[in-house]
Formats: structure tokens, C-alpha cells, sequence
């Protein structure tokens, strides 16, 4: 396996991936729009300094993602920047061969690169094996986000 910065040639792959995200967290979350959607600016990611977008090589095959983004704190915090970690997908058949902690290592070192000590990440509080993941890697939990919606229409109770 290979953990490496993603090119702009491997966008293509890295968009089927963003849907395979989508699909795989569409059961937990009843207010996301109807396909076709899109959670990121994968060429942005790619390109910005500010970021760092790993993929995972087997065989010559991109088999899994991820990046990281430094952002700026709230002011309220003891840190001025952290890095938001996002993205994290490993194709199914290559699902359970240390892939995800792979790319989680090589970010937590680009990040440390950069000078920044915190990390945050959001994560489906019903997504059980992604939670396990985080915490196998350190991450503790911290908030959880509430939600109410006022009208019966998306198919949530």
C-alpha cells in the first residue's frame, strides 16, 4: 500500500468515491438533498495549501481517501487554528486492512507539519464502526449535534 497526496488525475475516482460517502451516510441522515449531490470541492481540496488530501494505492488502484483542512477557532478557544479531517472513505473491498488508519496517520503528520495540534472531525453518532475507528485512533467524543425539525415532511419523527 502506498498512502500518497492526491493528484488532479485521480478526480475522477475520487468523485465516485464522494458518492460511495454519500450513499454509505444517506441512512443516517434524513435531511440530505436528493441525488445527485455533493459534499466537497475535491479540486480545492487537491490544490489549496491549506489542505491535504491523501489517497490510498494498491496495485496501482485507489482504494481509499482522505484530508485534512486547517481552519481557524472560534475565539473562544485555547487553539487559534485546528484541522478538520473529513472525506474518509475506503472502498468495500479493501475494507478492513489497516487502510483508514493509514491515511489517518499520514494526516495527523502533515497536520503536526503544520504546526497544529487539534483535530476535530464530525461523525454520525449511529455510524457505530466509523466511531470505533476514530477512537482506535484517539479521538474522543465531544459534542453532539440536536436537531428539531418543525414540519412532518422529512420523513424524520
Amino acid at each position: 500500500m502506498i498512502v500518497r497526496p492526491a493528484h488532479l488525475n485521480d478526480l475522477d475516482t475520487l468523485l465516485a468515491f464522494e458518492q460511495g460517502v454519500i450513499t454509505a451516510e444517506r441512512p443516517y441522515d434524513v435531511t440530505l438533498g436528493e441525488d445527485p449531490i455533493t459534499y466537497y470541492d475535491i479540486r480545492e481540496l487537491i490544490l489549496s495549501p491549506q489542505a491535504e488530501l491523501l489517497v490510498a494505492e494498491i496495485n496501482n488502484r485507489l482504494a481509499g481517501c482522505g484530508y485534512a483542512k486547517i481552519k481557524q477557532a472560534k475565539p473562544n478557544r485555547r487553539h487559534r487554528f485546528y484541522a478538520y479531517l473529513g472525506f474518509m472513505y475506503v472502498i468495500p473491498e479493501f475494507r478492513g486492512k489497516g487502510i483508514n488508519q493509514a491515511i489517518l496517520t499520514g494526516l495527523m503528520q502533515w497536520v503536526r507539519q503544520q504546526g497544529i495540534q487539534e483535530i476535530r472531525l464530525e461523525v454520525y453518532v449511529e455510524n457505530a464502526s466509523a466511531i470505533r475507528a476514530y477512537a482506535k485512533a484517539g479521538f474522543r467524543p465531544l459534542v453532539q449535534e440536536m436537531r428539531l425539525n418543525l414540519s412532518s415532511d422529512d420523513g424524520s419523527h
